[in-house]
């Protein structure tokens, strides 16, 4: 007991410490790889006010037209800010242009819209509530809040739900023939359905022939595709329907000091996804969420040792994760393959996982020079650190041990991490580890590492793990590894 307070404060400790102010040309500075420096966008001093096209902040009135009106004002001007000032501000779906930065001014609440009939099919999903590609200079910035009405299009388990919570939400929606799900609509609870059915006679099917079941095509709330800086500041995000924030494909991305909210029960709920962006910068952010916290994640590349990385040059720093199925995550997808990755000076407060690796045989790719330093963690539910490439890949009622694999093509690859100065109060495992009898998890490397769990250290394929000063505490012993 006397040892278990004295962890407790020197994980305290520690905490203060690392939150001594570092300016971001420190850890540029310190970063173990040639980290590029971000360009952030700049917009010209022209401002452009919504309630100049017509916007009212009533909460009752639609202001889509309003929106689409002052961002292209400010778009066929040369670029400047779109001003959301205080009000409740209900829309549709809003489409950036480039050289456009929406100012979302503290007292604005941008809310979108739960009339679905509003998000058009686009691309196989329903409009996102904010979507742009092949942009370039654009950000969302300020003190305000934009909630994404997620609640309207997001399925519920009831496992996930308290008591009272399920009496509430059942009187609305449609359950599940087993009882264990409420959908927002019967669409929604069909779609999977319908487009199983609809494969049978069009392999690749329209958007129009999409249509009837766009309550179950869930939209990212924000996403980005194939566009170059970006900045996302100051910011609350909220209450996606999907993931909360999901580029693709972009270049020189900043968030910063933004903050990122799901209910813990959201389903696909993920906070920040970046997906096969490079030269990113995650700094001083906030998340809680319903899945993943801050995740990366890479597709479309061929993902080889020699092939170059889809996903690179990311810098994440100075983050707090409370609620999430991970704190910092890679994966699932890494077939993209990914590199240069370095995580530090972050706390994960009450997450599923702490440090979390996954991804399977499939959709798997090269991952490596992954460095995570200067993590402070404590009440992690399962484990502190886990690496998994067996991720969703083993069959109902089977084990992990029955299931037999075969090298093919999109194995996953995960070698040469380096995670230091880490310490956990309080998780159900504090390392775990299991890899592919065909391709183990290789050359991970431990160094300054002491974490409080009910059990240690659990490793299955994988090979050249090495430790150094790491202490596991479990009720049974305290062991150095």
């Amino acid at each position: 007991m006397k040892f278990i307070l004295r962890f407790a404060a020197f994980f305290l400790a520690i905490i203060s410490a690392s939150a001594q102010e570092k300016d971001l040309q420190f850890y540029y500075t310190s970063a173990p790889f040639k980290m590029p420096v971000v360009t952030v966008p700049s917009f010209a001093a022209k401002t452009f006010n919504i309630k100049d096209y017509g916007a009212i902040n009533d909460g009752q009135t639609l202001n889509t037209q309003a929106f689409t009106k002052a961002i292209a004002a400010c778009a066929s001007a040369g670029g400047g800010k779109v001003i959301v000032p205080s009000g409740l501000w209900l829309t549709g779906p809003i489409e950036f242009r480039s050289n456009v930065n929406l100012v979302v001014e503290r007292g604005a609440l941008i809310q979108f819209t739960t009339d679905h009939t509003q998000y058009p099919i686009f691309k196989g999903a329903a409009a996102s509530p904010i979507y742009g590609a092949d942009l370039k200079n654009i950000a969302i910035t300020g003190e305000g809040i934009i909630d994404g009405a997620g609640d309207s299009w997001r399925p519920l388990k009831k496992e996930k739900a308290t008591e009272r919570q399920w009496k509430e939400v059942i009187a609305t929606g449609v359950i599940s023939k087993d009882g264990k799900i409420w959908w927002p609509s019967k669409e929604a609870m069909d779609g999977e359905e319908f487009i199983k059915q609809l494969k049978k006679t069009s392999a690749k099917p329209t958007d129009a022939e999409l249509f009837p079941a766009r309550d179950f095509l869930r939209p990212y709330m924000v996403m980005f595709s194939k566009c170059d800086n970006v900045l996302i500041e100051g910011v609350t995000i909220r209450n996606s329907p999907k993931f909360i924030f999901y580029p693709t494909k972009c270049t020189n991305l900043t968030l910063r000091y933004a903050n990122f909210f799901n209910e813990w029960w959201a389903q696909n709920g993920d906070a920040i996804d970046i997906s096969a962006c490079k030269n990113v910068v995650i700094y001083k952010c906030n998340v809680s969420a319903g899945d993943d916290g801050i995740c990366m994640k890479s597709s479309g590349g061929k993902g080889g040792e020699a092939e170059e990385s889809a996903l690179e040059n990311i810098l994440i720093v100075g983050c707090n994760v409370y609620h999430a199925h991970g704190g910092f995550v890679i994966g699932s997808n890494t077939d993209g393959g990914m590199k240069n990755i370095y995580v530090t000076d972050c706390n994960f407060v009450g997450t599923d996982i702490g440090i979390r690796v996954k991804s399977n045989a499939g959709r798997g790719g090269y991952v490596r020079d992954i460095y995570i330093s200067n993590i402070f963690m404590k009440d992690i539910v399962n484990e502190a650190i886990n690496f998994d490439t067996y991720y969703e890949d083993v069959p109902p009622g089977k084990n992990k041990e029955d299931v037999k694999t075969v090298l093919r093509d999109k194995t996953p690859v995960f070698k040469g991490f380096y995670l230091s100065n880490i310490a956990c109060n309080g998780a159900a495992t504090a390392i775990a580890i299991t890899g592919l009898p065909e391709m183990p998890v290789s050359q991970i490397h431990f160094e300054n590492v002491t974490i409080l769990a009910r059990e240690g250290y659990i490793n299955k394929d994988a090979k050249d793990i090495d430790f150094k000063k790491v202490k596991i505490i479990t009720p049974k012993e305290t062991k150095e590894l």
